[in-house]
């Protein structure tokens, strides 16, 4: 006799242009925490998952300094929409559309985000 044993794992995915990247299982990105993912271009992503539950994906690197620590950063929302502050000058990002909300003229890549 035989048992076979079927688990279905819910995977978070990053959209990049070759199709979805699976990251990690989606239990392993914790509200007010991030996961990062190394892209096929070399980039850095990093995936929040924001109190609510939904899911957002931003590029890692801080463009002020250089350095790969926006998921280090702390969460938090202004009117609504949840930001990222960096670790080390603590400029925030805005988790929806990329942009320093601290200098219009900052923005940091956003990624398309599923879990699947």
């Amino acid at each position: 006799m035989t048992i076979e044993i079927t688990e279905t794992v819910t995977m978070v995915r990053i959209a990049t242009g070759s199709g979805w990247l699976p990251v990690c299982s989606s239990g392993l990105v914790e509200p007010g925490r991030a996961v990062v993912a190394l892209l096929p271009d070399g980039a850095q992503a990093a995936v929040f998952r924001v109190r609510g539950g939904a899911l957002h994906a931003i590029g890692n690197v801080d463009p002020f300094t250089g350095a790969g620590v926006l998921a280090h950063g702390l969460t938090g929302a202004v009117d609504g929409r949840p930001y990222v502050a960096s670790p080390l000058l603590k400029q925030r990002f805005d988790l929806a559309s990329g942009r320093c909300l601290d200098d219009d003229a900052v923005a940091v890549p956003v990624y398309e985000v599923v879990e699947r």
